[in-house]
């Protein structure tokens, strides 16, 4: 027999610093989840506190690795460069991913802020909700530095199984449970579509690494290679559910609608900035050379998304479910700055994502207002008069409304204005011409709200038994809601600042 000559594997132990807050984010919710088995129903603000902590803490931790900073963030020991990554090339810390971080996060924390009267109201106040809220950011969060397709499916399951538990948590309520079943069984459809396209992918490139998958692109023929079409296909599909494009829209009115207000608000904000993360890891970052067969197909994907969720919302008499329309609408901007296929466009999509994360917070967080004990305030109707029984709130949802119009000078009007202007440099005419289009048919339902606060009287039982009392001992949803409301104004007035971080994240990234 022959000498075997072993060789000894040789293990590099890789640098856990970019993904600090990651792990910092995984210990806190598992102690979170842990300490609030010993905490009493009546003391669970303790929960609530502790998880606010948490989502600080590790914010400041992402804020802490930007470049240039120096002083005790160099004492921490965190990476002071633009662009790190780890893990084998896994996991990348770049500017985009910091700014999506931070901005995931934070509305995470106003989420919860806004969360906690309604969970109250409706025996909901419970420590599950804040540690699934947790373990989905932890998601979103690998989802943003994910440089492998691998790490972005891991990353998407975990954001959706907790989103599927949020979706069913009002455990005795029938329209929940049926949201959360078509929530789940669509989900997994969507993401077996993604997985599926990967893998074709993962079969004609050899690799799972999308700097790897870039490379073999660069170098071969895409356009004719029917594999890497078909891969893109599906990868489409799953990419086209998770933002809740048309036609991959199904689910979102009805889960909108069934859901907890408190979890459509979650649902409708931070994971479409993951989803507009993974979409520029896979499409820009990793198939960037099959831009000639994505931009189209992205093309007809946003016309119709604007088209459908206009049109359709104009006929709802449910806030939720009208807003679950709107949201197609803005997904259908987002996904034009993408396909535009330049980095001006990329970064008019980041700074649309995020503002609008912004907007639609602000907006949920209005109906969570005007709902009580027992009672949603999920029709138009509930809006009747908002305008005498608190003026400040009416003003408040004026400019949500506005903004999401695109009425100047709210944040809306110069997200939509620099998409806009991004896909008439790409010279893509037709689809611009569209989009205004669409979004002077979409302001009719957003006017039609403002008239109903504004010139309508409030019904009876509203005039008298008014949610908005119940708010007045929780002084931080209404501070919240004010800073929320005078953002939107604000960001509107002087946009440069957040979109030179956007544009700067995008070169420094791509």
């Amino acid at each position: 027999m022959q000498n075997l000559t072993l060789i000894p594997m040789q293990f590099t132990v890789p640098d856990f610093l970019p993904a600090l807050p990651e792990i910092y984010l995984l210990a806190g919710a598992c102690l979170v989840l842990l300490i609030d088995l010993l905490v009493k129903d009546g003391q669970r603000f303790i929960t609530y506190l502790l998880s606010q902590v948490v989502l600080l803490i590790t914010a400041f931790l992402v804020i802490a690795s930007f470049p240039g900073l120096g002083g005790i963030f160099e004492t921490l020991g965190l990476s002071s460069a633009e662009k790190v990554t780890t893990f084998s090339e896994m996991f990348v810390l770049d500017p985009m991913a910091r700014i999506l971080k931070i901005s995931i996060l934070l509305i995470t924390v106003g989420i919860f802020v806004y969360s906690r009267k309604y969970l109250k109201n409706n025996a909901m106040y419970k420590g599950e909700y804040f540690t699934l809220g947790l373990f989905a950011v932890l998601g979103m969060m690998i989802m943003v530095s994910a440089k492998t397709m691998l790490l972005l499916y891991l990353g998407l399951e975990l954001l959706s199984l907790s989103m599927y538990a949020m979706v069913a948590f009002k455990r005795d309520d029938g329209k929940a449970s049926e949201a959360a079943m078509k929530y789940f069984v669509l989900g997994a459809i969507a993401s077996g579509m993604l997985l599926y396209g990967m893998s074709i992918v993962y079969g004609v490139t050899g690799s799972l690494n999308l700097n790897h998958i870039a490379a073999y692109m660069s170098t071969n023929p895409v356009m004719q290679n029917i594999g890497l079409l078909l891969g893109l296909s599906f990868v489409i599909v799953g990419l086209g559910f998770k933002l809740g494009i048309v036609p991959f829209h199904m689910w979102v009115p009805d889960v909108y609608d069934g859901s907890p207000t408190s979890v459509t608000m979650f649902l409708g904000t931070a994971p479409k900035i993951a989803a507009f993360a993974m979409i520029i890891r896979l499409l820009v970052e990793g198939l960037g050379d099959m831009v000639q067969g994505w931009q189209q197909i992205l093309a007809i994907l946003a016309a119709l998304s604007l088209l459908v969720g206009n049109i359709i919302a104009i006929a709802q008499t449910n806030i939720k479910r009208m807003l679950a329309y709107s949201t197609i609408s803005h997904m259908g901007f987002v996904v034009m700055g993408i396909l535009a296929g330049s980095q001006t466009g990329y970064a008019a999509s980041m700074f649309y994502i995020i503002t609008y994360a912004i907007i639609a917070m602000g907006g949920f967080a209005i109906i969570i207002l005007l709902s009580r004990k027992g009672y949603e305030a999920d029709q138009l109707s509930d809006l009747k008069g908002l305008s005498s029984r608190n003026p400040w709130y009416a003003f408040m949802m004026m400019l949500f409304l506005f903004s999401m119009a695109g009425v100047p000078p709210t944040v809306g009007f110069y997200a939509k204005l620099s998409v806009i202007k991004a896909v008439v440099n790409a010279n893509i005419i037709w689809l611009a011409v569209f989009s205004v289009i669409m979004s002077v048919i979409g302001a009719y339902y957003y006017l039609r709200a403002i008239k109903l606060m504004y010139f309508d009287q409030p019904d009876e039982q509203d005039s008298t038994e008014s949610a908005l009392v119940n708010v007045k001992d929780q002084w931080d949803f209404s501070v919240l809601l004010s800073v929320n409301g005078l953002a939107v104004l604000a960001l509107g007035i002087f946009p440069g600042i957040l979109m030179a971080l956007c544009v700067w994240a995008i070169q420094t990234s791509i």
